[in-house]
């Protein structure tokens, strides 16, 4: 459900594409066109300047400076991408499911100028969607900051290993997890990793962040939800690089012994274009295959 309403002028528009994608191949040129008719310019990421042949392309966190609007075509993976690379921008994202599952990509490329013509209008809808901000402290120095939008996760960098993860929430000592690892996600992540892994769903506009353990060694190990104010503090106990940090999947490296990583919520946010009328468990009957009309 859109979160509000924005009246904007769309002068210049920012495309993100999916690489290897035969559809975005497809679809870029004809959109560079459609734009172009309607007076905006384009700002493209590499795959999308390849598409159109152009050498036009720049990195992909280039692309928002100066855009009014962001399309993204891809999968959610694309999607997690475009929400960094826009780094606390103030600009709409409209996304496009080239994808598979699609939990955040709901714009079907059947309906991409039907609505994107409505999002030109000069009204969007948007829905905000509030992102995790992780730091990697070391001899009690930040040596790292990430910014992510779905979740991040600690696992084993090794073979048949467990590891070990101290974690405390802001003043409160919660376990000594013994696992293959432990997820912390934003609401809008509990559909992805934490989801496979146990995790609850947890409905976008919820203040919150879910700690979900990994194949816990303790069967009573179980997901927990704390409020999004917290502070989650996890000192990794084991070996040097028996542990791997990562944001969203995408971005991360290995830890030492003695590493602190610290959760929080982020002051960033990020804006998605929404259809009309489509709610969030609509999304979870189509996607999850859920049953009843």
């Amino acid at each position: 459900m859109p979160d509000g309403m924005r009246d904007m002028p769309v002068s210049t528009a920012g495309i993100l594409s999916k690489p290897n994608s035969p559809e975005a191949a497809r679809i870029v040129p004809e959109l560079i066109a459609w734009l172009h008719e309607r007076e905006i310019s384009s700002r493209l990421d590499h795959e999308s300047a390849a598409y159109a042949n152009s050498l036009a392309g720049l990195p992909r966190v280039q692309v928002p400076e100066g855009a009014d609007l962001l399309i993204v075509l891809g999968g959610d993976g694309t999607l997690l991408s475009a929400a960094r690379a826009v780094r606390g921008r103030n600009i709409p994202i409209f996304a496009v499911n080239l994808g598979g599952l699609g939990f955040l990509t709901a714009i079907q490329t059947e309906d991409l100028y039907p609505q994107l013509e409505r999002a030109l209008s000069g009204v969007l809808p948007l829905e905000s969607r509030r992102m995790l901000r992780t730091e990697l402290w070391r001899d009690d120095q930040c040596v790292a900051s990430y910014q992510g939008l779905n979740d991040m996760v600690l696992a084993k960098a090794q073979i048949a290993r467990m590891i070990d993860l101290k974690v405390r929430v802001d003043d409160s000592f919660v376990c000594i997890y013994k696992a293959d690892g432990l997820i912390v996600t934003t609401p809008t992540g509990s559909t992805a990793y934490s989801l496979s892994a146990g995790g609850p769903i947890v409905f976008p506009s919820v203040a919150a962040l879910t700690i979900t353990p990994i194949c816990p060694h303790m069967l009573t190990n179980r997901p927990v939800i704390v409020p999004d104010e917290s502070v989650i503090q996890i000192s990794v106990l084991g070996d040097d690089q028996t542990t791997y940090l990562t944001i969203d999947g995408q971005v991360g490296e290995l830890l030492k012994k003695g590493d602190l990583v610290v959760c929080r919520r982020s002051e960033h946010s990020i804006s998605l274009v929404r259809p009309p009328n489509l709610l969030f468990f609509d999304v979870l009957r189509e996607k999850l295959k859920w049953g009843g009309r």
